[in-house]
Formats: C-alpha cells, structure tokens, sequence
C-alpha cells in the first residue's frame, strides 16, 4: 500500500539515507492502528519534530540577530553623525577661492568632509570609553550608546583602534598633506581626551584649533590661490565662542555635580565665562569684518560687497546669546545651529549672500553655449 510523503516534510528536511530506510521498514513492519497506518502516525510526530525545532531555532537565532543590529544602531550613534555638519567647515577654502562650480576641486572636498567625518567620529569614541563612568552621571550624556550599554565596551575599543587607521590610509591615498592634518587632528584630540581637557582654558583652545585644522584640510586638498589667514583667524574664534558656550551652560546644568564630572568646572566659574565670551564675540565680529574688507579673493577684491554679510554674522552671534541666557540652550552647540530656526535661517541667508557675491558675476560673464 503506497501512502504520500508530507510536502511540509520533504521540504523541511533531508533525513540520511540510512535513517529514511530505517523508518521506512518500521512503518511498513507494524500493522495498522484503529483504521490508522502506522506510517502516517510517523510522518505525523516528524511533522510535530519539526515545528518543535523550528521554534526552537527561532528562539536560539532571533536574539542573535536582533543584538547584531542593535550593535550596529548603537556604534552609529557613538560615531554621532549629528556632529558631522562641524565638518562641513571644510568647505571653506573651495567656496571663498571661487572653486565651488568646478567639478574636481568639489568632489576632492567632499572626499575630505567623509574622511573628517570618520576621523572625528573616532576621536567621539575613544572619548566615549574614557569618559563612559562620568558619563553614565551626566543628566544628557548617560544616554550615549556605550554608557547606556546599547554599545558593549569591546566592540566600541574595536572601532577605536580601526576607524583611525582607515582614515589615515585613505587620507593618504587622498593628499599627503591631508594625511599629515588628519594625523596632527587625531594626535591633538586624542591628547584632549587623555590630558588636555583637564587643563583649564586649554580645553576650549583646543576645540578652537580643531576647526582650524579642518578649514586647512580643505585647502590643502585643492590648489588654493587666495585664502585669508583673517578667515583663520576668524573660524577659530567662532569656535571659541561656542565651547566657551558649552562650557557655561553645563555649569549650570551641572551644578554641584560639575566638579565631579569635568575637572575644569572646579575652575571655572559664571563670570570667568562670560567675560570670556564677551571677549570672543568682539573679537570674531572685528576679525570677520576686517576679512570682508582686506579678502585677498580676486572675486571680492577691490569691492565692499562681502560687507553685507557682517549683519547676519551680528544677528546669529546675539541670537545664540539669546538662547544661552534667556532659554537656557548652548549645551549642545550642533543641536542648536540645526533646531533654532532664526538662528538657522540668519546662517543660511549669510551663505546664500556670500555665494551670490561671489559666483553671480561668474555666472553672468560665462559664456552662452
């Protein structure tokens, strides 16, 4: 008597053939049972066989690949891709020398800002290591990746030791001058994180010459002709302006608990801050004016143009103090320039003008094809 194979069965599973033979011969040797073939109350329980492992694989398999892309979410997170619009500084050099529509010069940028965005994102890591017990006591920061314990501590110390090494390889295949700007960066912040951070005014230097060295980066890329030391001079400031910001604002975050979590913040004080801002913000309003003014571009040469921007540099300065003293935001600089929309409305009128200034006249003298 011939009886059909389970399809459920056949597809499932491959039994050996010496065990399919076995069970066959079994099922044929006993007789029936209550009107029911033997061999069917077998294919019946390997049926139930193998519902039972498939839960069970589901139980063992399912966990595994839920904490594999946890991981990846939470190695994401820890490389803070929010904080990567810092880097967009890079451009600097391209859009002030006039190169922004040539199609070499702006994709050799672009190269740089990812390979920036991998070298800072690093620095964020090995930080995050270091600082993950202070962290976990931070009212903001105990929600980073591997303080929360999304991000176990081996695979983040994996990421630290390989992403700057990645970096600097492709950094080199790039420009040796940019190799030796991403190594001088990773030097300088790895020092930041270890022993420079601890050292009051120092810290804020540092994030200061941070950004320098991402607007030589972008330089170095591209054969720049005319690029003024007063925008130099300029960015740092800027960059100055806000960690002293930051620096104000998680003090009073902070509170008692400050002094525990950041060593400087035994040193730091509300008026030492804010005398220090108010110094900043004089400093890049002048600097930055002066650049509108003696810019060695052949563009803006000769012209006063570039000084209609000082107003919108004005407002977003007086903007962010605003928002420091009276709605208790800075903190967190990168999340203010994106949220705030007059603040983010003032820096994009800044940059529409300075492109207009610069490549409307291209434009209008290009020839017609």
């Amino acid at each position: 008597m011939q009886y059909s194979r389970s399809p459920a069965l056949s597809r499932s599973v491959r039994f050996p053939c010496s065990t399919s033979s076995s069970l066959s011969r079994a099922a044929r040797s006993i007789p029936e049972r209550g009107g029911i073939p033997q061999s069917n109350l077998v294919t019946q329980d390997s049926n139930a066989i193998i519902v039972q492992l498939h839960v069970i694989s589901q139980k063992q398999f399912a966990p595994r690949q839920e904490s594999l892309l946890q991981t990846l979410i939470g190695l994401l997170r820890a490389m803070r891709p929010k904080q990567w619009t810092k880097n967009t500084i890079v451009f600097a050099g391209l859009v002030f020398d006039a190169q922004l529509l040539m199609v070499e010069p702006l994709l050799t940028v672009i190269a740089t800002f990812f390979l920036l965005c991998l070298a800072s994102s690093s620095i964020y890591i090995i930080n995050d290591l270091i600082d993950v017990e202070r962290d976990r006591q931070h009212p903001r920061k105990r929600h980073r990746p591997i303080a929360s314990g999304q991000l176990s501590v081996p695979v983040a110390t994996i990421a630290a030791f390989v992403l700057p090494l990645i970096t600097l390889a492709l950094s080199a295949l790039l420009n040796t001058w940019l190799a030796a700007i991403v190594l001088v960066y990773l030097v300088l912040h790895i020092a930041y994180t270890f022993w420079l951070k601890h050292i009051v005014i120092v810290d804020v230097l540092t994030i200061a010459a941070g950004y320098v060295l991402r607007v030589a980066a972008g330089t170095v890329v591209i054969h720049v002709t005319n690029f003024s030391p007063w925008l130099y001079l300029s960015v740092a400031l800027l960059a100055l302006f806000l960690a002293v910001g930051k620096r104000r604002q998680e003090l009073l975050l902070l509170a008692e608990k400050a002094g525990s979590i950041r060593v400087t913040f035994e040193h730091y004080n509300l008026p030492l801050l804010d005398d220090m801002l108010r110094m900043v913000m004089v400093s890049v309003l002048i600097t930055y004016t002066i650049y509108t003014i003696e810019t060695e571009s052949p563009v803006l040469a000769g012209t006063n143009l570039a000084l209609l921007t000082v107003p919108f540099v004005l407002y977003g300065i007086f903007r962010y103090l605003y928002l420091m003293h009276v709605k208790g935001e800075g903190s967190a600089p990168d999340e203010v320039l994106l949220k705030d929309k007059p603040l983010l409305a003032a820096i994009m009128l800044w940059g529409l003008t300075f492109v207009a200034i610069i490549y409307l006249p291209q434009l209008l003298h290009s020839p017609v094809s």
